[in-house]
């Protein structure tokens, strides 16, 4: 996968796309991979980098959505249930099973989530990853060495879906590209196209070059998540908002405030949200918040209060309470959540997805969970194919490998998230010792990640290799900093750069990562 090449073959590409798909996160991956794999013409366009906004900001969860099995939402928990199952099936490298306890303090709770989550194991069914049973005391604390034990009861255990989204992510443009798709990123589209009032185009930018490029479509896709009314009003300027953004923020600590391989999940907080203490490569992430934002950015930025809030709930479940100097990173995203008129509580907002088609043709994918993004395209590619009626062609991704498929990954140690190109990536390091050097003594990247996030994932910038092709920024943004110089000079030479982008690359990383510590 290699940009370049890319933007050859849309300049090469004769007359109009299938489909254009904008935006390169869960939902439009999944739907170029959904269109590709059916043998359509698939053209992405990512404004920035693929996964750079919601998509690579997640709780790292493949799940059904217990909290959703409380509201009543059983339709929307039955299709994660599957979705989940099948995604574990067919990208076995990054989705694992992940035990979760909730802790019981009061005497009633072990029986009434005990039955709540039993009946999660029932609607997953053969699907299952495995059964949810109430612990005594004594149990929970070997599951969770460090929970709190003053006046805990006990706990119920149960199995979900753990996964690395921004990987995972790079996986899907991967798949979409050996299925005949055309992807970039970097591509930001400025206009929709119109003949006889119908959508059958857009006006897309080069970021690199700063070429404007007219590429015509039988049906354009908007699949930008939060930005999704940016581009519905270049198709109707008066066209009523469809998203109220929702920002869930995220604070990772060291493995040693939740030891072992146990999650935390808390049932209800003190806003009604579920809360999660995750083990996640070598380190733990607590979260999440849902605060109502006006403004949808590429870059949202944690509030203190937010912080603290989740500083607080980590102290209340854990023996040594984190404050804020022990944070390694934090990290927010936006949630594109449907409004409706009588809703004020963007806790409460469905997280189904809606799919819509304007008058002038404009198909529309939004809402949704990462868990669902395959159904979500599968829908979408079925309704845009009707809209230019094209051949009809069944979906072949519930049973398609993601790239990267390996049963056994996990035999490549530190780099079992690349899956079947870990051996590849091995081989750099044998035929080039620089490429064997550890880039930090705090995290597990090599010289070699660099120099393949370039040659095969189109990473562009310091930012895309510290932030999504390893998971660096999130997991220690100091960290990540010390190592942008290296990562920048491995850079420059790939992509035949000079000594001013490698100092401006460095310099706009910086006040990016300064962003993601707990001040």
């Amino acid at each position: 996968m290699e940009r370049d090449k890319m933007l050859a073959r849309v300049r090469k590409h004769p007359g109009a796309w299938d489909f254009i798909v904008i935006g390169g996160g869960a939902t439009g991956l999944g739907t170029a991979i959904e269109a590709a794999s059916r043998g359509y013409r698939a053209l992405l366009l990512e404004q920035h980098d693929f996964a750079k906004g919601t998509s690579s900001r997640s709780t790292k969860l493949v799940h059904g959505g217990v909290r959703y099995l409380r509201q009543g939402n059983v339709a929307l928990v039955l299709e994660a249930l599957k979705e989940r199952g099948l995604l574990r099936r067919n990208a076995p490298h990054l989705v694992r099973n992940l035990p979760f306890v909730v802790p019981n303090y009061d005497w009633w709770e072990g029986p009434f989530y005990g039955i709540g989550l039993k009946l999660y194991d029932m609607l997953a069914g053969k699907q299952g990853f495995g059964a949810s049973k109430i612990l005594s005391r004594e149990k929970t604390l070997e599951h969770l060495p460090t929970l709190e034990p003053e006046g805990l009861n006990g706990g119920v255990i149960y199995h979900d879906g753990q996964f690395d989204d921004a990987r995972l992510a790079i996986n899907m443009a991967q798949t979409a590209a050996e299925q005949g798709g055309v992807l970039l990123n970097y591509f930001e589209v400025v206009d929709l196209l119109k003949t006889n009032d119908e959508v059958d185009g857009v006006l897309a930018v080069d970021q690199e070059g700063g070429e404007t490029i007219a590429l015509r479509a039988k049906v354009v896709i908007n699949a930008t998540g939060v930005f999704t009314d940016a581009i519905r009003r270049m198709d109707d300027p008066a066209v009523r908002p469809m998203i109220q953004p929702s920002q869930g923020v995220h604070i990772v600590l060291d493995k040693a405030f939740l030891q072992g391989e146990t999650a935390i999940m808390v049932p209800k907080t003190d806003d009604g949200r579920v809360l999660f203490a995750i083990p996640w490569h070598d380190r733990v992430v607590v979260g999440t918040t849902d605060t109502s934002v006006e403004d949808a950015v590429l870059e949202p930025t944690p509030m203190k209060e937010e912080i603290d809030f989740l500083l607080a709930h980590a102290a209340r479940y854990l023996t040594k309470d984190p404050a804020p100097s022990d944070v390694l990173s934090t990290f927010a995203g936006l949630r594109p959540l449907v409004s409706s008129s009588d809703e004020e509580d963007t806790a409460s907002l469905a997280r189904d997805h809606t799919l819509h088609i304007s008058r002038s043709g404009l198909v529309t994918i939004t809402g949704g969970k990462w868990t669902t993004y395959r159904k979500m395209a599968q829908d979408t590619i079925d309704q845009a194919a009707t809209l230019a009626q094209l051949e009809e062609k069944p979906s072949v991704t519930p049973t398609l490998p993601i790239h990267g498929y390996h049963q056994h990954a996990g035999s490549f140690g530190d780099l079992s998230h690349y899956g079947s190109d870990a051996p590849a990536l091995q081989n750099l390091m044998h035929e080039d010792a620089r490429y064997e050097k550890q880039l930090h003594p705090k995290l597990p990247v090599r010289a070699a990640q660099v120099v393949w996030a370039a040659r095969y994932e189109m990473a562009r910038t310091v930012e895309d290799v510290l932030s999504r092709r390893t998971r660096a920024l999130l997991l220690d943004a100091r960290a990540s900093m010390e190592m942008a110089p290296a990562v920048a000079a491995l850079l420059a030479e790939e992509l035949g750069r000079d000594e001013a982008w490698r100092d401006a690359q460095v310099s706009a990383y910086t006040a990016l990562a300064q962003g993601y510590l707990a001040m």
